[in-house]
């Protein structure tokens, strides 16, 4: 009997879609599933298939997984599973594309729209019943630059427009796209920093970017200009970023994601005025499972049936 370890650090009440569904559909399946990386241990040295997101992902589950043949990521990034060094050539990784656009682009325009009108003042003021009126600074005539222009961009880039932005992208292969005003290259991005109010990551966390977001990038950043991380923590230099934030270098940033989830309660972002934190809700919706699963249940009979050359969103390694 195939065995399918699901690994999810989810509310229960997600989780069990997941394994109810998977359950109901593949009664043939053995399916286990655990909360944390740390209690694999029973399961994983038989599991051939493993459904997980990349950041709920040890190196050790991959090490201890003799005889797996198959991960299925639920989110679009696979860093925390193709960087693992334990991950053996062999094994089939696969994605998820094409529903992440809506929800991650609200996440932009919420974060900007928080630091613009400095919600976090707001909030602080009405926990100490406090009537503390100030100005807000609009969306309207500020440019905002996107770092990663695929199709989560394509969705958030005429939204900005909305507002009535200038927008700019950054990419490794600059092209015309609806809604951006011009492109920059990747190497360009300590030049188009220059110019933003607001600089918003949706690039994937590569060897290419791994902490390309540097003190450098932040010394070319106006001091008015803000950070919005709704790509992966690694794309950040966080040390340069504590220190862009106290210096002032920036205004200041509105982060979904870290360098190491969850972030440590010893973290200076966790006090910081001028940062807004949220525990990487960037594309975490109600309807999640509903759109992952039936990518899931397609790629489990192409893979039961051994089919694997046809499986969806195999991801090239």
């Amino acid at each position: 009997m195939t065995r399918l370890l699901i690994l999810l650090t989810l509310p229960e009440k997600v989780r069990m879609q997941y394994y109810d569904r998977i359950r109901t559909k593949f009664p043939g399946l053995a399916v286990e599933m655990v909360d944390h990386h740390s209690k694999v241990g029973p399961h994983i040295e038989d599991a051939e298939i493993l459904v997980t997101f990349g950041p709920m992902m040890a190196d050790h589950v991959l090490a201890e997984a003799k005889k797996l043949k198959w991960i299925q990521a639920l989110g679009t990034g696979v860093d925390g599973i193709t960087d693992q060094p334990s991950l053996r050539e062999g094994v089939i990784v696969t994605n998820m594309h094409g529903f992440h656009g809506s929800p991650v682009s609200e996440a932009a325009i919420m974060a900007m729209l928080a630091l613009a009108r400095d919600l976090p003042r707001a909030l602080r003021s009405q926990a100490q019943r406090k009537w503390d009126r100030f100005p807000a600074r609009t969306l309207k005539d500020k440019t905002v630059g996107i770092f990663g222009v695929g199709v989560i961009a394509a969705t958030l880039a005429p939204m900005c427009k909305a507002f009535g932005m200038t927008v700019v992208g950054v990419s490794s292969a600059p092209r015309a796209v609806a809604g951006f005003d011009r492109m920059y290259s990747r190497e360009q991005l300590g030049e188009a920093v220059r110019e933003l109010d607001y600089l918003v990551l949706l690039t994937p966390c590569t060897r290419e970017t791994r902490g390309i977001v540097d003190a450098g990038v932040f010394a070319a950043m106006r001091p008015e200009s803000c950070l919005v991380n709704l790509a992966r923590g690694g794309v950040v230099d966080e040390a340069a970023l504590v220190d862009a934030l106290e210096r002032k270098t920036i205004a200041g940033a509105a982060l979904d994601v870290f360098r190491e989830e969850p972030l440590p309660a010893d973290s200076a972002l966790w006090s910081m005025p001028n940062v807004i934190l949220t525990p990487h809700l960037g594309g975490f919706f109600e309807g999640y499972p509903d759109c992952a699963l039936p990518v899931v249940e397609e790629n489990l009979r192409r893979f039961l049936s051994g089919d694997i050359e046809n499986m969806l969103d195999v991801v090239k390694r």
